[in-house]
């Protein structure tokens, strides 16, 4: 199975990204999973400048980097939507409902940190509006304001 190292020299795994996303969210089943990280992936990659979406790719496992590059805009800049934009979006793509795709985002993020160390998650976040930082930083456990 394809893995991605990060920067501490580590391995993540496919099926350890996808199980982490599924227990943290508490999602049914790693199909449910998959569809949060595509839908997730996939929206972010609208919204962030391409080079820096392949980054984040390039340090991902191979098939859940593909959704970002799926989804790349032009390549100067992503496309320019707000939280409740992304959280729609999101919703649209992993057939949930908005609150839980909000969620699920939430810990899709925290699963990307962990896993690239958060070394591109800082790029990443200096990239987007100020609501989507909040949201990129809350992880599963802390509170999204309003």
């Amino acid at each position: 199975m394809p893995d991605s190292r990060n920067r501490g020299g580590g391995v993540v795994q496919h099926h350890e990204f996808v199980g982490q996303v599924q227990a943290r969210a508490r999602l049914a089943d790693i199909g449910e999973a998959t569809s949060a990280i595509r839908g997730t992936l996939q929206t972010l990659g609208e919204r962030v400048p391409e080079g820096l979406a392949d980054n984040l790719a390039a340090e991902l496992p191979q098939e859940i980097g593909e959704y970002l590059r799926q989804a790349a805009p032009a390549p100067s800049s992503g496309v320019r939507f707000d939280r409740d934009a992304f959280v729609a979006r999101v919703a649209d793509r992993a057939g949930m409902d908005p609150p839980q795709a909000a969620y699920a985002a939430r810990v899709v993020f925290e699963v990307v940190d962990e896993a690239t160390q958060g070394r591109i998650m800082d790029r990443l976040q200096s990239a987007l509006p100020a609501d989507l930082r909040q949201m990129v930083r809350s992880g599963s456990r802390g509170r999204l304001p309003d």
